[in-house]
This record gives C-alpha cells, sequence and structure tokens, in this order.
C-alpha cells in the first residue's frame, strides 16, 4: 500500500510543472555557482602565486639583513567553491617583521567593495535559501490539497492507515526534489575535473559529506511542510504558515542570535585594540628614551675631569659593551611591546569566542543557523580560519626574526656594517659590498596551517545531530496532528 501511494505521489510530481521549474532551478543555480566558484579560486591562486612571488622577490633584492622582513599569504582552499564562509572577509596577507603586529588585511571584500554588495553566490547559500523554499513550495499542500481536492476522503474510506499516508507523503515529496537535485550535484564533480581543482581525499570525503548535509537539511523543510499542511484546513493558509516559519528560521532567528549576544557581551573593536597597543607603545618608547638620557647623563658623568686622551681610551674600552647594553636594553622594549599585543589579541579572543558561543547557542535554535555552521566547518571557513592562520603567522614571526638575528650576528651581512675593536687601534667600521643581496635560500618559509577531517568533523557533528533531532521532532508533530486530522 505504501508503495502504490509513494509512487502515486512521484508520478503525480513528475508530471506536474513544477517537477520541471524545480530541476531547472536546481540545475542552473548549482552548476553556475559551482563555476563561479571554480573561478574565484583559481583567481585566488593566481593571486597567491603572484604575491608570494613579489615577497620573496622584494626581499632577495635587499643587501642588508637589518630590518629585513617579508609578506605572508593565506593560500586558498578548494572547499571555498562550495562554502565560502568568512575566506572574503578576512584578510589575505600579513607583514611579517620585527617592528609591525600580525595582522590579516587586504580581504577580498575590501579591495573589491561592489562583491560585499550583494556577496557571492556559493553552494550552501543555494542549499540554505533557495532549496528550503522549493521544500516548501513541494509540500504546502501536502495535505491540504488532497482534502481540497476531495482525494483524502476517498483515501481513507479504504482502510489505509495514516501514519503510511503520512510516511507515503513524505517520501514522495523527498524523492521528488532529490532527484532534480541528484544530477546537478553529478555534474558540478565533473566541473571539478575537468577544471583541474586539486582536490585531496579529505576533500571528496568533506564533500559528500556536505551533500549529505544538504539532504538532511531540506528534508527538514519537508517535513516541515507536510507538519503545517497537517495543522491548517486550506493550502492558502498553509503556504502563508510555511513562509513566517520560513522567515523566521532562515532570516530573523540567526541574526537575532547574533545582535543579542553583541548586547549582552561587549568585546572592544579592532580599532579600540590596536589604540590600546599603539598607546602603550609610545609610553614604553619613552621610558626608553628617559632610560637612555639618564645612562648617557651617568657616562659622561663618569667621564668629567678626564683629559681628552683619557676620556677617549675610556670610551674605547666602554663603547662595545655600551653598544651592546643600549641594544639589549631596546630588544627588551621590543619584546615587551609584542608581549602586550599577543596579551591584548588573547584576552580580546577570549571574550570574542565566549560572545561567539553564544551567538551561535541563541541561533542554532534554527536548522538554517545549524546547517549553515556545520557546511563553514566541513570547508574550514569558518570562525577558526582567521584565528588559525594569525596563530600561525605569528609563530612563523618568531622563526624568522630568530633566524634573522641569527644571521645578522654571524657577521657576513652583504650589504651591513661591521664593527670591529682591537686595543692598538680601537674601533673600526667597515661597510659590506652594496652591489650583494642577501641569500634567502635558508630563510624559514612559512607552513599553511592545514585542516582535516579528523579535526573538523567532531565540531559538526552537533549541527549534523541538531538537525536529525528537529526532523525527529517536527515529523511527530506531524504524526500527532495528522491522527486529528479531518479528512472531510
Amino acid at each position: 500500500m505504501i508503495r502504490t501511494l509513494i509512487i502515486k505521489e512521484m508520478r503525480s510530481y513528475f508530471t506536474s510543472p513544477k517537477f520541471v521549474a524545480v530541476f531547472a532551478t536546481c540545475a542552473f543555480l548549482i552548476l553556475l555557482s559551482v563555476f563561479i566558484g571554480i573561478q574565484e579560486y583559481k583567481a585566488a591562486v593566481s593571486n597567491y602565486n603572484t604575491g608570494t612571488q613579489l615577497a620573496a622577490q622584494d626581499l632577495q633584492e635587499r643587501n642588508s639583513w637589518m630590518g629585513a622582513g617579508t609578506r605572508v599569504f593565506r593560500a586558498p582552499d578548494p572547499m571555498q567553491i562550495f562554502v565560502s564562509g568568512i575566506s572574503n572577509d578576512i584578510g589575505r596577507l600579513s607583514s611579517i617583521n620585527d617592528w609591525e603586529q600580525v595582522k590579516l588585511r587586504n580581504s577580498t571584500y575590501s579591495d573589491d567593495p561592489i562583491f560585499a554588495t550583494f556577496r557571492y553566490l556559493d553552494f550552501s547559500f543555494i542549499v540554505q535559501i533557495v532549496l528550503s523554499l522549493l521544500a516548501i513550495m513541494f509540500t504546502f499542500d501536502a495535505v491540504t490539497g488532497e482534502r481540497e481536492s476531495g482525494t483524502l476522503k476517498l483515501i481513507f474510506a479504504n482502510s489505509v492507515p495514516r501514519i503510511r499516508f503520512l510516511l507515503a507523503k513524505l517520501a514522495g515529496s523527498w524523492l521528488g526534489l532529490s532527484i532534480p537535485l541528484l544530477m546537478p550535484l553529478l555534474l558540478s564533480i565533473l566541473l571539478l575535473l575537468s577544471y583541474n581543482i586539486p582536490l585531496t581525499p579529505d576533500h571528496w570525503v568533506r564533500i559528500c559529506i556536505l551533500f549529505g548535509l544538504s539532504i538532511v537539511y531540506y528534508t527538514f523543510f519537508i517535513i516541515c511542510g507536510v507538519t503545517v499542511s497537517s495543522l491548517t484546513r486550506t493550502s492558502s493558509v498553509a503556504f502563508l504558515a510555511l513562509m513566517v516559519v520560513w522567515v523566521f528560521l532562515v532570516l530573523i532567528i540567526p541574526r537575532a542570535g547574533v545582535l543579542t549576544a553583541a548586547n549582552f557581551v561587549r568585546v572592544p573593536g579592532i580599532a579600540e585594540v590596536d589604540a590600546r597597543i599603539e598607546g602603550y607603545t609610545v609610553e614604553r618608547w619613552k621610558e626608553h628614551e628617559k632610560i637612555m638620557l639618564e645612562a648617557w647623563r651617568s657616562r659622561n658623568a663618569a667621564m668629567s675631569g678626564m683629559s681628552k686622551e683619557e676620556r677617549k681610551a675610556y670610551e674605547d674600552d666602554h663603547m662595545w659593551g655600551w653598544m651592546e647594553e643600549d641594544e639589549a636594553n631596546r630588544r627588551s622594549i621590543q619584546a615587551e611591546i609584542s608581549a602586550y599585543a599577543r596579551k591584548m589579541k588573547e584576552e580580546i579572543l577570549n571574550q570574542r569566542e565566549y560572545q561567539q558561543h553564544l551567538a551561535f547557542g541563541i541561533s542554532r535554535l534554527s536548522p538554517s543557523s545549524a546547517f549553515r555552521l556545520a557546511s563553514m566547518q566541513l570547508a574550514g571557513t569558518g570562525m577558526e580560519l582567521k584565528k588559525r592562520y594569525e596563530m600561525a603567522m605569528e609563530n612563523y614571526k618568531d622563526l624568522l626574526n630568530n633566524f634573522i638575528k641569527n644571521k645578522r650576528g654571524e657577521g657576513n651581512d652583504p650589504g651591513g656594517i661591521r664593527i670591529t675593536f682591537d686595543t692598538e687601534n680601537g674601533f673600526s667600521f667597515q661597510t659590506s659590498d652594496l652591489k650583494k643581496t642577501i641569500d634567502i635560500t635558508e630563510m624559514p618559509l612559512f607552513d599553511q596551517p592545514e585542516t582535516n577531517l579528523a579535526e573538523i568533523l567532531p565540531r559538526s557533528v552537533l549541527d549534523f545531530m541538531l538537525i536529525i533531532a528537529s526532523c525527529l521532532l517536527v515529523f511527530s508533530i506531524a504524526w500527532t496532528a495528522f491522527l486529528r486530522y479531518d479528512v472531510r
């Protein structure tokens, strides 16, 4: 019996203009989104390679390691083809040197604001917005339409269990929406292969899980449509009620969660944090200047009353020690400033993480938010992306600064100034050949922080289970409502 009901539902869908419209919409939008994502990824890879080469070239043309630094670029991830997440919002590069703080800048949207106006069209957006809306359009008259046409009373004139009828409606609607979706997904995979996108086995597994998550997500809205149709008497009322539910679940609740968390947990903005770091930096350098003045005054006081020859001999004996002392003090101040900046960033990061947990916890009342967060986790383009790269760049900054310090300490800086001292000739200054450039072959390279499925999957399981739990909850409501439904 249930098989007959499912076949009846599928036949009615496949012979209606609704099926043609859904298939054309899904095929066009999904293929378009993947094609645009591939083009944007290839452009991002080209920009990354060009920027990396220019940074290496600028560093290689230097004739001294003194004040040397570089620029580190964030490598594009193929998963952003399907879920762009925040990859276009955060910066693409950061300067790495001894005097600047690590900070991602030059995001895609800041360089090209026109794209920020309407955002990018990716696969996750189509599933979250378009497919959920199509699921509602497929099922808003699942029960009410049968009642209005009179077929519902005829069906239950026979000994048909209501649970079987309800399951047949859900299965027929699900297959009617899944079949038009299957072909575009297969063609999307062929697009990836034809453009030679460098996907690893880990990427393929994540793509398959993303497709499965998408199926579970629009299944919720199919069940939701049947549930509301079981709670109303006319198709028009069911459609209006479903539209209100869709607006709240997809548009309002996710944003309400963020706004609520922002009002309860205040996090200082980037400008305020930068102002604090800048104020501390200015204060510490002023204190350093005072210490240096006092040191030179004490040194001059120690040489007061000496003859010119005695003063010169005293300076020759102590000058190297004074220079080392001054350099040590400067490096100590720089280390204190860097430590303060890192401490400030850690404090702000902890506050921001608490705010994010609260915002996401509230927004997860909607399966739409759960789907969005889970898809971003699977793609590696979630909120952890910025933190992951900045921490890796901070570690690389320490490694590079230590390397430069060792190079300068070796005394073979091509364009540097060598200072030597002996008891007979005193201090002597030698300038190296300025035409020579530094050798960067031994310089440490930045390792792009990678993500793998073992790290990502546990963080997305919660959202996956929330969507499944929402499906079961709404199905139980539909079952209870339909058992009491008046078929007349």
